[in-house]
């Protein structure tokens, strides 16, 4: 069952007609294929309008969108002879960040992303993608075998942020975070970072400190959540839709301002209404962002992925 959010729902009205009409073949006589055809295409029609101009809140809720592919899509979708790695050789195995080793488009990479879950019990299985320390000093020992092994590093974004209680802070939640940022700002490899839902604060950017940041359409990618925000300046969750509006979250917004590099087209409707789709979309532009690193020495990634990070700190205090 299709799930729609709360600015469809005259979409979902129109489309729940077309279903139920598609279930008659014949109604007291009456021919219904112009009439499902007719309302099929005032439906398309309605869903191009409505995506044409999602405000900031709405895009949000479209990052976050239950059924939009999750992490694990697109490591089954897009690598071959995955091989899972576990824990941090310190405390524990994370199960919202994964990590592994596998082949993309043929060439050895190194896979690193965090995973919401896609049911109630994945969900909590995975921490709802919110990840502790001990997950963050996972990525950061992936990322320094794919270095000493010569892999290219591939991540997919997809938290809300860092897991924020009280156990994380004891196990050092911040050093593990800023650990994990120096990793990737120091890998000697190719470094291909895509957000594909939700890019949460530092609990995102220990996976994005890359040499291309790429992001699909309906994503959000920010220093802190809108509800966040929100409780913190106008001590008013339901002041969310203005905080995003305020917080430039958007692809749109943030390739405007150079701190991404790339934007993902989505399939109509968002990436939850044609999976493969978007999986395929997200192949060719990794490749497409991977393949010109390919030649580049360790010493030029570092050097130019260093100054890439220097740059947005100069514009944003020019």
């Amino acid at each position: 069952m299709r799930h729609f959010l709360d600015f469809e729902k005259p979409l979902a009205e129109l489309e729940g007609k077309v279903e139920e009409l598609s279930r008659t073949t014949d109604a007291g006589g009456i021919d219904v294929a112009d009439e499902v055809a007719r309302l099929r295409d005032k439906a398309e029609k309605l869903l191009a309008a409505t995506y044409a101009k999602l405000t900031p809140w709405q895009k949000t809720q479209v990052a976050r969108h239950p059924d939009r592919p999750k992490c694990l899509d697109y490591v089954a979708g897009l690598i071959t002879e995955w091989t899972p790695l576990a824990g941090d050789r310190a405390f524990a195995d994370d199960a919202a960040i994964i990590g592994g080793l596998g082949r993309f488009r043929g060439r050895a990479v190194a896979v690193l992303g965090t995973e919401k879950g896609h049911d109630t019990e994945t969900r909590v299985q995975h921490n709802f993608g919110m990840a502790k320390p001990e997950g963050y000093r996972k990525a950061r020992r992936i990322m320094e075998l794919a270095g000493r092994f010569g892999m290219p590093i591939l991540s997919f974004v997809d938290t809300a942020g860092a897991f924020p209680g009280i156990e994380a802070e004891a196990r050092g939640q911040a050093e593990a975070i800023a650990r994990s940022i120096e990793a990737g700002l120091s890998a000697p490899v190719p470094f291909v970072a895509t957000i594909i839902g939700e890019g949460g604060s530092g609990g995102a950017i220990a996976l994005a400190a890359a040499d291309r940041v790429l992001m699909l359409e309906h994503a959000i990618y920010s220093v802190i959540s809108p509800e966040g925000c929100a409780s913190i300046l106008w001590r008013d969750a339901a002041q969310a839709a203005t905080a995003a509006e305020a917080l430039r979250l958007t692809a749109e917004d943030l390739k405007r301002l150079a701190l991404i590099d790339a934007v993902i087209a989505e399939p109509l409707g968002g990436a939850h209404r044609d999976r493969e789709a978007t999986l395929a979309r997200v192949g060719d532009a990794v490749w497409s962002a991977l393949e010109p690193l390919l030649p580049l020495d360790g010493a030029t990634l570092k050097a130019r992925r260093r100054e890439k990070f220097l740059e947005m700190g100069r514009s944003a205090v020019a």
